[in-house]
């Protein structure tokens, strides 16, 4: 498929309009809005999760602030009278273009996403999150779908200000990588922050699998015009004896220009480390008798080594309109050495390029968007990967969203059947009611 120019991309989006021209009114608010006592439109970007200005200086100030209820203050004392807490659910369809190698042989669409996958919920979570005190604030990510972890993520930010922002944060998540611990941009430096669902298509962070468990703690220094995260993490989840801790570091600029708000940072993930795990073997005697257990402890070693540049712009055309442009590089593993967990080939360096646009047809309501991502996975043959995706988001309440993405994939990646109709085939449509209470 050929590449579409940006120009062509944004000049079709444009000309896509419907009815409806009410703007939602913010209903039922997640924790934070019920803290700040703001409508969520004051800190996000056309619709949730992607931050404005406003949200970003909330969440650099560690949650603390508060507008919208009273305190209980005393000595070395200052917490809000009540504990906030929001319940955020994706209910999602996913259909995939695959064919199903199986009994019947060939049968098209015969399970799972290939014939279409109700997941309900695809993501189902409490979160509990604000100021703690007049430095520190929280946030946890509590699970709610039956098998996964119910302490799912978790940050408590101890935050001072020197003229410029100081924090400590210490954190934990299962799935959403280093960069978890602090980050303000839109363009998928961290996993859950950013403008569409299909994420590996339309970010280069993402495309080279950044996310992940970890925990460590971050450093960062930040103000209006920039932040600078330094952190020491280890990938587990939970208690682990992992070290030395790998280095993660993150650098961005944030200025607003004339009117329009920028960010351009970088992000460097590099080091190597170890942990011990132990593995339990129950012996049952032949013919009967007492079940043994022995324990072996071993030592698994791991590496990080890779880099992102990322870059956004949101504004106003006349219409709202946010442009977010990614590059990723995982460096190859060498034979005979610790492997980089973010790409075990020995042959290639994993990398890929996106840029995606979002244009808010109608602002406060609905948003249409189109990206592009080109990667290369690192194999030594048919490695080219490319995604071609579209969306649209509606808002129904400031606070319930309805999108659709749909991805198309090209790239001698799958010429092979093995990736393509032997698999999930080359296209991908999503639907989500995403919502937050």
């Amino acid at each position: 498929m050929k590449k579409t120019s940006i120009l062509l991309v944004l000049a079709t989006i444009c000309t896509f309009a419907v009815s409806l021209w009410i703007v939602p009114e913010a209903n039922a608010v997640p924790a934070f809005a019920r803290q700040t006592g703001q409508a969520c439109s004051t800190c996000h970007f056309q619709h949730f999760p992607t931050l404005n200005a406003f949200g970003r200086a909330f969440k650099a100030g560690g949650y603390t602030q508060i507008g919208g209820q009273s305190l209980i203050e005393g000595d070395v004392l200052s917490l809000p009278s009540t504990l906030n807490a929001s319940l955020v659910t994706k209910i999602r369809y996913q259909k995939t273009s695959g064919k199903d190698y199986g009994t019947p042989a060939n049968e098209n669409g015969s399970m799972g996403t290939n014939k279409g996958e109700l997941q309900f919920p695809d993501e189902a979570a409490l979160l509990i999150g604000g100021r703690a005190g007049e430095h520190v604030g929280f946030l946890l990510e509590a699970s709610l779908k039956d098998g996964d972890g119910r302490f799912t993520s978790y940050k408590m930010p101890i935050t001072y200000d020197a003229g410029v922002k100081l924090s400590v944060i210490p954190f934990t998540t299962d799935s959403a990588g280093a960069s978890y611990g602090f980050e303000l941009l839109n363009t998928g430096a961290v996993r859950m922050q950013r403008p569409l669902e299909h994420r590996t298509q339309t970010s280069a962070q993402q495309y080279i699998e950044t996310d992940g468990a970890a925990e460590g703690f971050a450093f960062v220094v930040s103000n209006d015009m920039f932040f600078a995260n330094y952190t020491l993490w280890g990938p587990a989840h939970g208690s682990t004896d992992f070290s030395p801790f790998i280095s993660y570091a993150r650098l961005a600029a944030t200025p607003n220009v004339a009117g329009w708000d920028i960010g351009v940072g970088a992000q460097l993930w590099r080091g190597t480390g170890k942990y011990s795990s132990t593995t339990t073997t129950q012996t049952a005697p032949v013919g009967g008798g007492t079940v043994t257990s022995s324990d072996t402890t071993s030592t698994t070693r791991t590496k990080a080594d890779a880099w992102a540049l990322d870059a956004q712009l949101q504004g106003d055309i006349g219409l709202p309109l946010g442009v977010y442009l990614t590059y990723g590089n995982a460096k190859k593993s060498k034979t005979g050495e610790v492997a980089n967990r973010f790409n075990s080939s020995t042959t290639n360096p994993k990398n890929a390029w996106s840029v995606l646009a979002e244009l808010g047809v109608l602002p406060g309501k609905l948003t249409v968007a189109a990206g592009y991502r080109s990667g290369k996975t690192g194999a030594a043959t048919n490695s080219k990967q490319n995604a071609t995706t579209f969306g649209v988001n509606y808002l129904l309440a400031q606070n319930v969203e309805l999108q659709l993405n749909h991805s198309k994939y090209t790239g001698n990646f799958y010429h092979l059947p093995t990736n393509n109709e032997q698999s999930n085939g080359d296209k991908l449509t999503t639907l989500m009611i995403f919502a937050a209470f």
